[in-house]
């Protein structure tokens, strides 16, 4: 992260921000309803939780010796896993599933259990990521030595293969955070002194980490080579597949948010200035797609609602649907973008994309 501080331009058209907030609190004004979550909610975390820990059980209590059963289990998981960060985690830490914090603090947790750290998460996601969206070397999202996702980052000539095997690393990011990443990051925030912002000391974020690890690869991983019916390098590979499956579609989700073609990915000037407000921002920086696929934004938690996200990252996903008009609606009106796609054309454009990156030092 450069040391250059950001500032957005306030004076950039704040009216838009006004209007916007006025139009969305009515809604929720005028139809009696609460910004956070409800009773659907409740339902899908109890099906993410069991779609992951339903799976578990049966494979170590040996319910078949099967391998392609027990690998269908293992894959069960991964869309358990996948659906806990999207539907559950998400929302939670970002204190938009509940209005109680508590509730919030500890569904928040969940991602420790899928083998993530809630601190680092809620560093590199809120306050990185939401913050300073699409801005090289600040939104870590975007970062990365074996890719190049904005023009600002210097390409290298092995990135003129990335748009064919990106979707390889993708399949390795849980795996990555599980085993290194988290120690990595936590390393990197405690000297941008980014800690404080979760009001936790390095030495207690440290040890914290540490538990949460272990806990996660005893009962994950050493537990079903303990218990499985199935030979130990079957588990191990199984235990993989679950975890690039999980990676794989975690990664492609948020990916057709931001890195697409129809997207920016603006600099400061040299004092830290950005040429926008914070809010317009993100309608310049952010994409939504597959709006009308409701299976997909069912599991993926709302998140290809993801411009809805960006401005009202405390609003429970549940009500995306609906107010992605009122915010298409104000968006248009002060002429400003409301980039969508469908899914299919999402992904087309990030492949694009990634080939334009690794070929091209400037668009």
């Amino acid at each position: 992260m450069d040391s250059l501080r950001i500032k957005f331009n306030t004076a950039d058209r704040p009216e838009f921000v006004k209007e916007l907030r006025k139009r969305v609190n009515a809604y929720f004004k005028e139809n009696n309803i609460s910004k956070y979550g409800n009773s659907n909610m409740v339902i899908k975390t109890i099906f993410m939780l069991s779609l992951y820990f339903v799976p578990y059980f049966f494979i170590i209590f040996n319910i078949t010796e099967n391998s392609f059963i027990v690998l269908s289990l293992w894959l069960l998981m991964s869309l358990g896993m996948a659906g806990i960060g999207f539907s559950i985690m998400h929302d939670a830490n970002h204190g938009a599933y509940s209005k109680n914090k508590t509730v919030n603090k500890y569904l928040g947790y969940l991602i420790n259990l899928v083998g993530g750290s809630a601190v680092n998460w809620k560093i590199q996601h809120n306050v990185l990521h939401h913050t300073y969206t699409n801005i090289a070397n600040y939104d870590e999202d975007i970062d990365g030595p074996l890719m190049r996702f904005a023009y600002k980052i210097k390409r290298y000539k092995i990135h003129r293969f990335q748009h064919i095997y990106a979707w390889f690393l993708y399949g390795l990011i849980t795996l990555s955070w599980s085993l290194k990443k988290d120690f990595i990051q936590l390393k990197r925030y405690r000297k941008n002194d980014l800690l404080k912002t979760q009001n936790i000391s390095f030495k207690s974020a440290f040890w914290r980490l540490i538990s949460a690890k272990f806990f996660y690869l005893s009962y994950v991983f050493v537990l079903p080579l303990i218990f499985s019916s199935q030979t130990w390098w079957l588990t191990l590979v199984f235990y993989l597949i679950m975890h690039f499956t999980c990676g794989f579609i975690i990664s492609v989700i948020f990916q057709l948010a931001h890195v697409v073609e129809e997207t920016d990915f603006p600099q400061p000037n040299k004092e830290g200035g950005m040429e926008n407000n914070w809010a317009i921002h993100q309608l310049y920086t952010t994409a939504n797609f597959a709006k009308k696929n409701l299976p997909l934004s069912w599991f993926v938690g709302g998140l290809n609602f993801q411009i809805e996200h960006h401005l009202f990252p405390n609003i429970c996903h549940v009500h995306y649907r609906k107010i992605s008009e009122i915010v298409k609606k104000t968006a248009t009106d002060f002429d400003l973008p409301y980039y969508q796609n469908t899914l299919i054309g999402a992904i087309s454009s990030h492949a694009k994309h990634l080939n334009k990156l690794g070929k091209y030092d400037f668009s």
